[in-house]
């Protein structure tokens, strides 16, 4: 088996790599703007590799990665599945696997406390693989730390210089991070992105698309072709501020991109249908009752009369974005607003409901790719022109 070094050449989604004792853990955010937010929500949701691949062409057959995964558990909830490591074989998904072991992070919800307990890496094997040249993509799982440790093969790996796709940027909440998806390859954006033929970079963090600054300027200085946001619902749900504040923090937002990227295609999509926030306001917060049943179920605990106090809820939310968004047009032909109800709407969540009243499942994610992919990379949308030329 020949052992490849693990470095920015192979890995496709990560903004920074870090350097470990035992191997690298990709990070979606630099370490700048890391050090501006001690938030261990964000912490997390950072360092989980939503949208983050290994890439490469290799003729083996047989193939090794020495993963060290950190999971987070809560006391008294079942702990969820371990994440799911998909490989694809010239953009076909030919395998899964997940790592057995690893470090686990407990969350005591009660408390407000946290305990960590490590343990050792794992190796997943992907044998049997046909044996001619290929494009071989290894995305790892949106909902865990993972630690690179080491690649292996019985074929030498080369990586992939150019194959000519487009970039497209993308930040947003736990909903664009992958909540509730079966496996990374099948969340939305994963899947948008594989229907429009183009390279995803995905800033979505869990809880924390928050308008940040420093995640707008890491947007402005990360090269892309195409640019979207989807902006709202943790605004909401962390009762972040108020419409006075949200209105001139957007502007910001959208200059701050505009810095770096002031004639790229970018579209503002607003939050798509969550009951418990249509109409009333934040902040979100775990449903004791589900809890104290094994589950996780989320619910609002503002009140609605508040929204003349400028409140956010997230029907508010989409009126200002969309009308910041034909403000700004008039002198932005490249940008433009899609409502996330076009992506998940009422009728989907009847057909389709949210299962913890906040995140889709895996059959919503797959309808909000699709719909995304046909009205963002489709022959009417903001994105089509950018992705065909090659």
């Amino acid at each position: 088996m020949i052992t490849t070094l693990i470095s920015h050449d192979l890995l496709r989604g990560a903004l920074e790599l870090e350097r470990t004792e035992r191997g690298i853990i990709p990070h979606r955010l630099p370490a700048r703007a890391r050090a501006q937010c001690a938030d261990a929500q964000l912490a997390m949701a950072e360092s989980q590799p939503s949208g983050v691949r290994l890439v490469f062409r290799t003729q083996a057959t047989d193939i090794e990665l020495d993963v060290l995964p950190t999971r987070y558990v809560y006391a008294g909830i079942p702990p969820r599945p371990a994440g799911v490591y998909d490989l694809l074989i010239d953009g076909r998904l030919v395998c899964q696997s997940r790592a057995g072991s690893g470090d686990i992070v407990t969350i005591d919800m009660a408390t407000g406390t946290s305990s960590k307990q490590a343990g050792p890496f794992d190796t997943l094997r992907f044998a049997g693989l046909p044996g001619h040249d290929k494009r071989v993509e290894i995305w790892l799982p949106y909902n865990e730390t993972a630690e690179l440790v080491a690649l292996r093969s019985n074929a030498r790996v080369e990586p992939v210089v150019n194959d000519g796709r487009k970039i497209w940027l993308h930040h947003g909440s736990s909903i664009s991070h992958g909540s509730n998806g079966d496996s990374p390859t099948s969340i939305w954006p994963a899947l948008a992105a594989s229907l429009g033929e183009v390279e995803l970079i995905n800033l979505g963090f869990g809880g924390s698309a928050l308008l940040d600054p420093f995640t707008a300027r890491t947007m402005r200085d990360t090269a892309a072709d195409m640019i979207s946001l989807k902006i709202g619902i943790n605004l909401v749900n962390t009762d972040l501020m108020r419409l006075r504040a949200f209105t001139p923090a957007m502007h910001g937002f959208l200059d701050t991109i505009r810095d770096g990227h002031p004639t790229t295609p970018l579209l503002v999509v607003s939050p798509i249908y969550c009951p418990i926030h249509e109409h009333t306001p934040g902040p979100g917060a775990f449903d004791m009752d589900a809890l104290a049943t094994g589950k996780i179920s989320f619910r609002a605990t503002g009140d609605p009369a508040e929204c003349k106090a400028g409140k956010l809820t997230l029907t508010v939310i989409r009126k200002e974005l969309q009308r910041i968004v034909q403000q700004r047009a008039t002198n932005d032909p490249h940008l433009r607003y899609l409502d996330g109800r076009e992506l998940y709407g009422q009728q989907d969540f009847d057909e389709l409901p949210l299962p913890d009243q906040l995140h889709p499942d895996g059959r919503a994610h797959r309808r909000i790719g699709e719909r995304f992919a046909s009205l963002a990379f489709g022959s009417e949308g903001l994105f089509s022109t950018v992705r065909r030329m090659r």
